[in-house]
């Protein structure tokens, strides 16, 4: 059965993301503001900035709040309805980052790990190569892409571990297993959440392929990117097995 933009961050776990796991896109934003900023994409531009896999558009309000314009997309209907109603000025696509048109931009974004789901079948390298091409014709000279993946490592425990955590009217169980054979993250995520006087129970398991960063920035470098390894956004540390890239398009010389 081929699953839909309904399977993935339905309407609970959609909530409990947005009120209980908020803070990697709150930490990350002020370094993405300023690695644009550095590279002169910031509120004085007229230039759109394509935000794939906006989630609930934490990163999205703080690109708009500083003067951007913003259009995201992301695969689950439920995130883009909080997105909506937390950034009002910004543009949204329910889609899949690997197939949505994206237009001519001068920056790509992508925060927390978005490339690495397999939300939408294959997801390997040559599907990656294709999609950097695809923004490579679509960003500006001089134009960004900058997001983060997951390596390898990033389950460090030989067997599945679970956890919980807990929100005024929520819970939410994690059980996450890597298989290094394959470089995938499996994590089967149940949530409940209350509605009235009772709570409601959903089911998602989400699964991940891992990646280097060395081969991600050698696929970028051979479409013609200029690439950065970082292992934080300005002074926000990533967690273990994280790396950030940030990839120019150089401009054209004669």
């Amino acid at each position: 059965m081929t699953n839909t933009y309904q399977d993935w961050y339905q309407e609970d776990l959609a909530y409990v993301h947005d009120q209980g796991f908020s803070d990697y896109a709150l930490s990350a934003a002020p370094g993405i503001l300023e690695i644009l900023g550095q590279n002169e994409i910031n509120s004085s531009d007229q230039n759109l900035i394509v935000e794939l896999g906006c989630g609930s558009g934490i990163l999205t309000q703080a690109l708009t709040t500083s003067g951007c314009q913003v259009l995201g997309v992301d695969i689950s209907a439920a995130m883009i309805a909080i997105a909506k109603a937390r950034a009002p000025q910004a543009r949204f696509i329910l889609g899949s980052m690997f197939t949505v048109d994206i237009p001519p931009c001068a920056a790509v974004v992508s925060v927390g790990e978005c490339l690495n789901y397999l939300f939408d079948g294959a997801n390997n390298l040559p599907t990656l190569a294709n999609f950097f091409q695809r923004i490579y014709k679509a960003l500006q000279p001089n134009g960004l892409l900058i997001f983060d993946i997951a390596e390898p490592g990033l389950d460090s425990c030989d067997q599945a571990t679970q956890s919980f955590v807990e929100g005024k009217d929520w819970l939410v169980l994690v059980e996450k297993s890597e298989n290094p054979r394959q470089n995938t993250l499996t994590r089967r995520i149940i949530t409940f959440r209350q509605v009235g006087e009772q709570y409601r129970r959903s089911d998602e398991v989400h699964v991940q392929q891992l990646y280097q960063s060395a081969e991600i920035a050698d696929l970028l470098m051979e479409i013609g990117f200029e690439v950065k390894i970082k292992r934080s956004y300005g002074q926000f540390h990533l967690p273990d097995a994280h790396a950030a890239i940030v990839a120019i398009k150089p401009a054209k010389t004669a």
